[in-house]
C-alpha cells in the first residue's frame, strides 16, 4: 500500500534463536517518526524444529523505550530495504537479535505482550489506527521474553514506515 512516508524492511534470515533477545529494535532519526506496520517471525528451520515434540510457545512483547535511549547490542545492523523501486536510504536505525537488550533512564512501556506456536508464523498487522508510532527521542523493541528451549533456526521481517 501506498502511504504518506517511505516504508521500508527491516529482515533477519536463518538466524539461530537460543536465548532471550531483541528480534527487532528501531530508533527514529531526528525530528522524524516511525509508524510500525507489520512484524513477521517464523521458524524457518528444517525437520530438526518440526513437530510435535519440538513444540514450544514463544512470548514476544512490543515495548517502547521513552528518552536517554541506550541501544541494544550483541546482534547486528542491518540496512533497512526501501519497498519502493529507486527510494531513499531510512534515516532510523535498525538492529536484529541483540542479546543485550536496550535501557532508558525512564520507564519502558509493554504495548503488546502476546506469543506464538513456532509451528505457525507470528503475524502482526493491525489495522492503521492500531499501529505503533515511535518518535525521534524514543525507540521500540520486539522483545523475545522466553528462550526457546533449545536453539530454533528463525527469519523476520518488520515492515517500518518512516514519515517526513
Amino acid at each position: 500500500m501506498i502511504g504518506i512516508g517511505r516504508a521500508y524492511s527491516v529482515v533477519f534470515s536463518g538466524v539461530g534463536i537460543a536465548a532471550e533477545q531483541e528480534f527487532f529494535y528501531i530508533k527514529p532519526a531526528a525530528d522524524k517518526v516511525c509508524v510500525i506496520e507489520a512484524i513477521e517471525i517464523s521458524n524457518t528451520g528444517k525437520a530438526e524444529d518440526a513437530g510435535d515434540a519440538q513444540e514450544e510457545f514463544l512470548r514476544v512483547d512490543l515495548i517502547r523505550i521513552p528518552a536517554t535511549v541506550t541501544a541494544s547490542s550483541g546482534g547486528t545492523a542491518p540496512t533497512p530495504n526501501p519497498l519502493s523501486t529507486n527510494d531513499n536510504a531510512a534515516g532510523f536505525t535498525a538492529r536484529v537479535n541483540d542479546t543485550t537488550v536496550a535501557t532508558t533512564t525512564g520507564t519502558a512501556l509493554t504495548l503488546i505482550s502476546t506469543g506464538f506456536n513456532i509451528r505457525a508464523p507470528y503475524i502482526w498487522m493491525p489495522p492503521p489506527e492500531h499501529r505503533i508510532l515511535v518518535a525521534n527521542a524514543q525507540a521500540l523493541v520486539c522483545r523475545l521474553k522466553t528462550a526457546p528451549t533449545d536453539s530454533v533456526t528463525m527469519s523476520g521481517t518488520m515492515i517500518v514506515r518512516e514519515l517526513p
